[in-house]
């Protein structure tokens, strides 16, 4: 267990709380000075194709910075995959005079020139969800990524055993993209538990996750190795699993192999219960969230919170607080996703699935 920092409002964000400041809309002078009070705190996530990062990590992070400081300002920015925007994105928050940067990058191993200007300023950085090389930090928060990796390669590797095709054919694996250093993570663990097992047909690097490339990836390994030979694909996440699972559909697939993903996608969710999906790696995103903001309160009030581990990135150690992924099959929904309420009983099973969610005990 990660144990949750819990911080206590300063006079200032009393005072800020006390003016009514939200992170959003016109201010008086009174509620502007708060807000300065409060601290600047800019979040930069990479790209919006995969659901996870405007469905979640921003609404969690920017409410959980609100119930912490009410008097701080939430600078927000989505790069869209594109590594130049990002660092623009960066640069004007400087400018704005942030007094800490979250900073999830769209390419982990180039943002090192960015976060020496944030040092130059002596704004604090903490890089969320993926480890960015090269340089010093504040904080890593993320999750164990070779553990996701190891889970998603025995999920495979117990449902190839289970049909008794582990020998009878090869696999494909879909990684993610070479700009994010969890790629090789996942790739390291998955690797870890499948080399010497099974045969791999083909394996591709997915330049920016994207669904639309696996589609054209999983056709290219159809074309190849031949649609009978495919017994199970490794697919890093679920929105690339959706294009692999697509272009086995286009295929004339009557029936699909086992196949992996991340993120817990609700329509990954709902792909898993019909038995088009085998799996998927449920990510508590909003234990990863609010860890992220409460770093950011704490070091924009000056303070630094003892971190559980440390991850060395190339350069140095640093601090760091990973979470524990957990592995999702049919049967483990109920217990997991439904239960967290990482989604309604209601938004899973539409009509199209609510026979397979009667036969799962969701209701």
């Amino acid at each position: 267990m990660h144990r949750a920092w819990r911080l206590i409002p300063s006079a200032a964000v009393l005072l800020a709380a006390a003016c009514g400041t939200g992170t959003t809309g016109t201010t008086t002078t009174t509620q502007a000075t708060a807000a300065r009070q409060g601290g600047t705190i800019a979040l930069f996530l990479p790209e919006s194709k995969t659901t996870r990062y405007e469905a979640f990590d921003r609404p969690l992070f920017e409410a959980k910075v609100k119930a912490l400081c009410p008097g701080c300002k939430v600078i927000y920015g989505n790069a869209e995959q594109d590594a130049a925007k990002q660092q623009q994105q960066v640069e004007a928050a400087l400018t704005q005079d942030a007094d800490v940067l979250v900073l999830d990058a769209v390419d982990a191993n180039a943002v090192a020139p960015l976060v020496n200007q944030a040092r130059q300023k002596k704004v604090p950085v903490v890089a969320y969800d993926r480890l960015i090389s090269g340089i010093d930090y504040a904080y890593y928060v993320s999750f164990n990524n070779v553990r996701v990796g190891e889970m998603q390669g025995q999920a495979l590797l117990d449902a190839l055993n289970a049909k008794g095709t582990t020998d009878k054919g090869q696999i494909v694996m879909i990684h993610g993209s070479p700009t994010d250093p969890s790629s090789a993570d996942y790739k390291k663990g998955a690797k870890s538990v499948l080399d010497g097992k099974v045969k791999v047909g083909r394996e591709f690097d997915t330049p920016d996750w994207s669904p639309d490339k696996a589609q054209q990836q999983m056709e290219q390994a159809i074309t190849a190795i031949g649609r009978d030979n495919i017994v199970g694909v490794l697919s890093a996440n679920d929105g690339m699993a959706g294009g692999a699972i697509a272009a086995m559909k286009r295929a004339g697939y009557k029936e699909l192999p086992p196949i992996t993903g991340q993120d817990a996608e609700l329509a990954a969710v709902q792909r898993i219960l019909t038995g088009e999906q085998y799996m998927t790696i449920y990510l508590d995103i909003r234990r990863e969230a609010e860890k992220a903001a409460e770093l950011a309160v704490a070091l924009a009030k000056g303070e630094q919170p003892a971190a559980t581990s440390k991850v060395n990135n190339g350069t140095a150690d640093i601090p760091a607080f990973l979470l524990d992924p957990i592995a999702v099959t049919a049967d483990k929904i109920k217990d997991t996703i439904v239960k967290d309420g990482f989604y309604q009983a209601d938004q899973i099973c539409t009509a199209e699935v609510k026979a397979a969610c009667t036969k799962a005990g969701i209701e």
